[in-house]
């Protein structure tokens, strides 16, 4: 079962640490951290969603440049995870985050003052491509965790990840209202900085692993692609994490636009409010994780596909109906986080040694999809309106449904 040393880290036999002395390490309060960490840096990529009217219309940019902000941010994560998050495998990861972080810090401040089109895209690539730093802390906190507890410290630090992309929303659209679109990344780059001091000083040092602390860097990123090439497990719950955050962008990069318009005609600070619905997510990652940890991953990814699938038909009448609203966001949070702690609990267990490269892998397909639904939801928007637009997300929720249900030989826990 996962819950025991042995069953979860088969391909890595006799590298667990006693619960003892992971526990030692791995305090209730550093999981908190942990989880605010990983929240904060997230929910910079998820900022621009409320603002980008606004952003348009300030810097004098088309429909489709502006979907560009939330394709470009999304691209630049999708490359940091790949050639950033596999550095935790081979490096202090303590330093390797407090670098990240101060860098972000620099790319935020870009983004602020940005005075043209072309340098606020360039701020936001780099901004998507240091916010990986997020999958860094959760690798960091998978390795610190004994194994019969992992699911539930990945689950509690999703958590984390699902309140900063929701405070995110919600916090960027009620401070553009009061200050300005730029105030929200100044503010941002404060806060960054002030994580990178606290995490400087309370987490632990902790090296790579021996195995791994002597690859070069082009044998490191050779070695993710090997992982891709050996593990089954790895290749079908990338595609899910594909497929369920393409579902998830499509309509969290769309929405803004009908509830901007007529009958609505929000404000930011009420568009960002609509993602403190989807908290429900936060408590889906914690259960998944619970779960995971009892052996039921498979019942609940697809339980969480069928949810993804079904909340489409509400999100379709939102034009008519803020509740049809906000209970298909309810259903969509619900089931994209939980088919997302499920993937990182599982991939994990397979190389613990290797847990940077296996979350960073995983989480390329998660960025690609996050962009294509980025791009293909804004544009279908304005060429077709929100129905096409709920097609698009429920296909992407179907096609993921499919998979799990033709895949139901495929031995995921294995056990």
């Amino acid at each position: 079962m996962p819950g025991n040393c042995e069953a979860v880290t088969r391909p890595a036999k006799g590298r667990c640490r006693s619960g003892t002395e992971a526990a030692s390490v791995l305090s209730r309060g550093v999981v908190v951290l942990f989880a605010v960490a990983a929240g904060a840096a997230v929910a910079n990529v998820y900022l621009s969603q409320p603002l980008l009217v606004t952003m348009g219309r300030d810097l004098a940019m088309s429909p489709a440049l502006v979907g560009g902000v939330v394709t470009l941010t999304h691209v630049g994560y999708g490359l940091g995870l790949f050639f950033l998050v596999p550095l935790g495998d081979v490096a202090d990861r303590r330093r390797l985050i407090v670098v990240q972080l101060l860098l972000l810090v620099a790319a935020l401040s870009v983004v602020a003052v940005a005075p043209t089109a072309a340098v606020l895209l360039a701020g936001m690539a780099a901004t998507g491509l240091l916010a990986v730093v997020t999958q860094t802390l959760v690798a960091f906190a998978a390795s610190l965790a004994p194994p019969a507890e992992r699911g539930r410290v990945v689950g509690l630090v999703t958590s984390g990840v699902v309140i900063g992309i929701l405070l995110a929303r919600t916090a960027s659209g009620l401070m553009a209202d009061l200050a300005g679109w730029r105030a929200v990344y100044l503010a941002s780059a404060s806060l960054t900085a002030l994580l990178a001091l606290v995490l400087y000083r309370v987490l632990p040092r902790r090296g790579a692993a021996p195995s791994t602390a002597t690859l070069r860097y082009g044998q490191l990123l050779r070695s993710t692609l090997s992982l891709f090439a050996r593990e089954r497990l790895l290749r079908l719950r990338a595609l899910f994490g594909l497929l369920v955050f393409a579902a998830f962008s499509t309509l969290w990069s769309s929405v803004a636009l009908p509830l901007s318009e007529a009958p609505y005609f929000f404000s930011h600070s009420a568009i960002g409010a609509l993602g403190l619905i989807g908290v429900a997510g936060a408590l889906a990652a914690t259960a998944a994780g619970r779960l995971n940890d009892r052996g039921l991953s498979r019942r609940t990814t697809g339980i969480a596909l069928a949810l993804l699938a079904v909340s489409w038909l509400p999100l379709a009448f939102t034009r008519s109906s803020l509740w049809a609203l906000c209970v298909g966001v309810v259903l969509l949070d619900l089931a994209v986080q939980a088919v997302h702690v499920t993937n990182q609990t599982l991939i994990y267990a397979l190389h613990p040694a290797a847990g940077s490269r296996l979350i960073g892998g995983y989480m390329v397909f998660y960025s690609i999809g996050s962009a294509l639904g980025a791009i293909a939801a804004t544009s279908l928007y304005t060429a077709a309106g929100w129905g096409a637009v709920c097609a698009l997300g429920g296909a992407f929720s179907c096609a993921g449904l499919v998979l799990w249900a033709c895949t139901r030989g495929v031995d995921e826990e294995g056990r």
